[in-house]
């Protein structure tokens, strides 16, 4: 049997495809270094070269240009690798792509209405809480060692990464939100959005939820998305997701039935 019998010529499958929040309110980048070396203690490794989404949205109207070469050195100075822009206005679009940086699509009318009828969360737009200590910019919730809790709803357009652990969520997580562990997931309540456990390629982790309805599940890369909507034997009801083989399969809590 050939060779290319047992190997594919090319594999999709989901990254762990996080990002922080650099929400700027200056686009003087003698200040925005002043304030990062402040935010880091001057800690080469405060960040872990991790991706970054620049958030423009809250620039006051007659600030200078951003200069955009000298703001993604400085970011990248600091170990954080931007790869796209949040709230650009449409004059901005051109200056962005030439540096290569993506704009951020926009919500969807249903996301911005789900987002809007969504209790208020004290959480950022994106977090991302290491296993170990956090940066103290972004403390983390009371938790044991290994586990990140989230009392607090996840909202359209927030991500939230349990890096090194495992991600358990108290309340909805909704359309458009987007939440991402190393290890397993457990939502004690309704799972709409995308929820990728086992990001950094743990097989064995699985995703738990008291209400199945998701619109894209993965485990150690490999995705299912459920366009057509959940299967609905489990759609709504306790459910859990696991990785076999590059199969993801979906079964009742309760039984041994599969999806």
């Amino acid at each position: 049997m050939s060779k290319s019998q047992f190997h594919k010529p090319i594999e999709i499958k989901i990254s762990t495809v996080v990002a922080v929040s650099a929400i700027l309110s200056t686009s003087d980048t003698l200040a925005l270094d002043a304030a990062l070396h402040e935010m880091t203690g001057g800690s080469a490794d405060f960040f872990d070269d991790d991706l970054a989404v620049i958030d423009v949205g809250a620039l006051p109207a007659d600030c200078a240009p951003v200069n955009w070469a000298k703001l993604i050195a400085l970011l990248k100075k600091y170990r954080l690798n931007p790869v796209a822009v949040r709230n650009a206005a449409p004059d901005m679009a051109a200056a962005i792509g030439a540096h290569c940086l993506s704009l951020e699509t926009p919500l969807k009318p249903r996301e911005e209405a789900e987002a809007a009828a969504a209790p208020a969360a004290p959480a950022p737009a994106i977090v991302v809480v290491p296993a170990a200590a956090p940066p103290q910019s972004q403390p983390a919730p009371p938790a044991a060692a290994g586990v990140m809790i989230i009392d607090t709803p996840v909202r359209a357009g927030q991500r939230i990464y349990a890096r090194g652990c495992d991600l358990v969520i108290t309340a909805v997580v909704n359309n458009g939100a987007e939440i991402i562990a190393d290890g397993s997931i457990h939502v004690y309540s309704t799972l709409n959005g995308r929820a990728l456990a086992g990001a950094s390629g743990n097989a064995e982790a699985r995703i738990f939820a008291l209400a199945m309805a998701p619109e894209l599940v993965s485990i150690a890369g490999v995705y299912r998305t459920f366009e057509d909507g959940f299967p609905p034997e489990f759609a709504r009801q306790p459910a859990q997701i696991r990785l076999v083989g590059d199969r993801i399969d979906i079964l009742s809590v309760n039984s041994a039935s599969r999806a």
